[in-house]
């Protein structure tokens, strides 16, 4: 396990949050709650029907102790949530529709962060990720000033730590959601050790291309100045102006990143989802995420294609989140 899970986990040991595995009857699932719980690192809530969960358990050889597991049609507190979940949803949902809506673990998870039973929630491994964002925007809801969620990834390799935005969720980000991006990925790097130094990336720096593309990320710089956000950043750049200090100093010289941004924010999704997994396969690094930003509380999507040491590491990373929720 590399150094950065190794403080991670020595950070949320102490605090020993509650986070939520919707999914409770997947063995990645069970394997790696099994393990959080025996290490004392937080405490898993598994949604599924007990003697299901126990029977999956006991044939992947895998612990429960430690490990609380809630059915929705046994939860004692149900008819709470079905208040709480009408009143969230402002006369969009009635206490029928509620009650129907809650027999589905994702939401019936996502309820249980909101009400304060668990401060975060993974799910992903059997779902889509607009099963586990769906009940995420609608109920947990994105954070003042943020209007659409975003998906980071925290590129680690050795000492070295980056965030890339938006990978995950928006395929064309406007010039608001752009700077929206680069003011939670800055959060996100703080949450993770890093003094964010952010730039908007283009294929173009300073003006030396002009196209649609390259205005966009030209008026995310200006929004972004008129966020005034407390860290430094800076656009348009192409990735060399914002990586390496000697291209920096020809294209980008009176640029304040000085070619040491470490949190990248992508122009499109495909320009970030392209530009991760090439840096991952070629680069050597190791790709952590997605990880949802801009909610008011931790929810992150696994792959489907998970293993269980992904499931490990994402808690990690959601309960070390939950730890910086204000």
């Amino acid at each position: 396990m590399s150094d950065l899970f190794i403080d991670l986990k020595n950070k949320v040991q102490a605090a020993n949050p509650v986070i939520v595995f919707p999914e409770g009857t997947d063995e990645r699932i069970l394997e790696a709650t099994s393990r959080l719980a025996s290490e004392k690192v937080l405490q898993p809530i598994l949604v599924g029907d007990q003697s299901e969960v126990s029977a999956k358990a006991e044939a992947g050889g895998f612990s429960l102790d430690g490990v609380e597991v809630l059915n929705p049609s046994e939860y004692p507190e149900f008819d709470a949530l079905v208040d709480a979940l009408v009143e969230r949803r402002k006369g969009k949902t009635t206490e029928e529709q509620a009650r129907k809506i809650l027999m589905d673990e994702n939401y019936f998870g996502t309820m249980l962060v909101y009400t304060g039973k668990a401060q975060g929630l993974v799910s992903g491994a059997a779902h889509s990720t607009a099963d586990t964002v769906r009940p995420a925007l609608q109920i947990i809801k994105t954070k003042e000033g943020v209007k659409k969620t975003s998906g980071a990834f925290i590129m680690v390799r050795g000492d070295e730590k980056y965030v890339f935005a938006d990978c995950a969720i928006n395929i064309a980000p406007s010039s608001q959601d752009l700077a929206e991006s680069a003011v939670v990925s800055a959060e996100t790097a703080r949450v993770f050790g890093i003094d964010p130094k952010v730039a908007l990336l283009s294929f173009s720096t300073k003006g030396s291309a002009v196209s649609p593309e390259t205005e966009k990320v030209v008026e995310a710089l200006e929004i972004l100045k008129g966020m005034d956000p407390n860290f430094m950043y800076d656009g348009e750049l192409q990735f060399d102006a914002a990586f390496v200090p000697s291209v920096a100093t020809k294209k980008a010289p009176n640029s304040p990143l000085k070619g040491e941004a470490n949190v990248f924010i992508f122009p499109s999704l495909e320009t970030g989802n392209i530009g991760y997994k090439m840096v991952q396969r070629l680069g050597g690094f190791e790709a952590i995420g997605p990880i949802l930003q801009g909610l008011n509380m931790p929810v992150n999507d696994l792959s489907r294609g998970c293993n269980a040491e992904d499931v490990y590491k994402l808690a990690l990373i959601t309960a070390m989140q939950s730890l910086d929720v204000k």
